[in-house]
């Protein structure tokens, strides 16, 4: 049976669960929000609730000896990602720093968030929350996708910094998501790899990215 674990239910997360609950009547959900009444929005028989910050939720709970879950769809305001191996390697040396200004002419329109991170985009319009991310083209325009924000991404040359990316797959029309190992994988690569680093999580058309330095 497939389980997913949805971190964030707010308008997305409650969204993502409405939609792939509807999808298989085998997948199982545990749904984790700080907020009390988020979580009631989304009772059922499949689901298990946790009242947590998603964050402290998936660094106490996902194990590497453990296959579960199969899918993680992170729907918080925060790079749940990012966050995840800030958590589990702050202790040897790994810090937040500022993502330097001479990144913005390299990237497709990007926008700089309150709490560091930057985020990127194909799009310089709000996509709808129902895209079934084409392999080739936008839903809105039509016209032919140049390249995947994962691949940009990673291949992005910006040195000092070197890119680890996360790629985000499409689980349902707007939902996206990743497999446990991929994370533990995001892990191995910043663990392994010394000095200043864009760690990022993109999908086709939209990224997000934090920059962390490791002594």
């Amino acid at each position: 049976m497939e389980e997913i674990w949805i971190i964030g239910i707010g308008r997305f997360g409650s969204l993502a669960y409405s939609r792939l609950s509807k999808r298989a009547k085998s997948r199982v959900f545990v749904l984790v929000d700080p907020i009390k009444e988020n979580l009631l929005r989304c009772e059922g028989s499949n689901v298990t609730l946790e009242q947590s910050e998603g964050v402290d939720f998936l660094t106490r709970h996902l194990s590497h000896a453990e296959p579960k879950p199969d899918w993680i769809i992170p729907a918080l305001p925060v790079h749940l990602a990012a966050e995840w191996v800030l958590s589990h390697l702050r202790s040897g040396g790994i810090r937040r720093i500022p993502i330097p200004l001479k990144i913005e002419p390299l990237l497709p329109n990007p926008v700089r968030g309150s709490e560091g991170n930057m985020y990127v985009s194909h799009a310089d319009f709000r996509c709808p929350d129902d895209c079934a991310e084409p392999r080739d083209h936008c839903t809105v325009t039509q016209e032919p996708r140049k390249q995947n924000m994962f691949d940009l991404l990673r291949e992005l040359q910006m040195p000092p910094f070197r890119s680890v990316v996360l790629r985000s797959y499409q689980l349902g029309p707007g939902i996206g998501g990743y497999r446990s190992e991929q994370l533990f994988a995001l892990l191995r690569g910043v663990e392994q790899t010394p000095g200043r680093l864009l760690v990022c999580t993109a999908c086709r058309c939209h990224g997000v990215i934090t920059a962390v330095e490791r002594k």
